[in-house]
């Protein structure tokens, strides 16, 4: 029965989902119908990422994750990442597009030699807000992740020190999605100058076991039209697939500063 409620919430959630933002482009459709305004935001931005976990795959044992957006950078393929928002007076639509490709090697240890760790990684999130306050908004919303990964790793054949070595190999994609609640308070001052924080939680055991985000932006508006943020960005996810040894684990905070280019519209 449980597994019965489990794969209808995963079904349901998403349609649920659909439904609330379908209600709320109705909302911002009648607003806009009543003669008041309707704003969009259009923001391509520029994260420097740190990645802290471990990850893991079939069976291959869990590898521990630390890098610096050095690291990362030099090992980048390709990123895209856009940040796009729709409102009126009280309701707002938004959605958020992450796209990396990017390899990374695995620090030797007492149990790992050597090894690389390659990784696409696709989010989306989509949330639908309602003020209910002059600063503060809440909603609901969530997270399609998709995450394609392989793991090539050498590990030591004990007793450490001999020679005598086993190489591991594997790959595998998974996707999923999780729900989120979400709070953003925002806040203008002297005119061209916004403070805008931004927290969400979510997953409750349908897609990660759980996960949350933190942003935090400071923003300067130089004309109606160009908008430059700057801040600080946490994202948790704790996913994990499968039974142990088969298992396949992604339990990482990526993190790092933001810089947004904000188009009003």
């Amino acid at each position: 029965m449980k597994k019965i409620n489990s794969f209808l919430a995963i079904k349901l959630l998403p349609i649920l989902c659909l439904v609330s933002f379908l209600f709320q482009f109705s909302a911002l459709a009648q607003t806009e119908e009543k003669g008041k305004k309707f704003d969009f935001l259009v923001e391509p931005y520029i994260m420097f990422p740190n990645m802290n976990g471990e990850t893991g795959l079939g069976d291959v044992l869990n590898i521990p994750v630390n890098a610096n957006p050095g690291d990362i950078f030099s090992r980048l393929q390709m990123a895209f990442m856009l940040n796009t928002e729709m409102k009126a007076e009280k309701w707002a639509v938004t959605s958020d597009l992450v796209y990396m490709r990017l390899n990374q090697d695995i620090r030797p240890g007492l149990v790992i030699n050597s090894g690389e760790v390659t990784a696409k990684q696709f989010i989306w999130e989509a949330a639908g807000l309602y003020r209910v306050r002059p600063f503060l908004e809440v909603g609901i919303g969530g997270r399609l992740n998709s995450l394609d990964m392989g793991v090539d790793v050498v590990v030591n054949d004990p007793p450490i020190g001999e020679v005598g070595v086993r190489t591991f190999s594997s790959s595998e994609t998974k996707t999923w999605y999780d729900p989120i609640i979400v709070t953003r308070l925002t806040t203008d001052f002297k005119e061209k100058w916004e403070l805008q924080f931004r927290g969400d939680i979510g997953g409750f055991g349908i897609g990660s076991d759980l996960t949350w985000q933190l942003q935090g932006y400071v923003g300067y508006r130089f004309s109606d039209l160009f908008l430059l943020t700057a801040g600080y960005r946490v994202i948790y996810m704790d996913f994990e697939s499968g039974q142990a040894p088969r298992a396949f684990v992604f339990d990482m905070h990526q993190f790092g500063p933001v810089i947004k280019f904000g188009f009003n519209f």
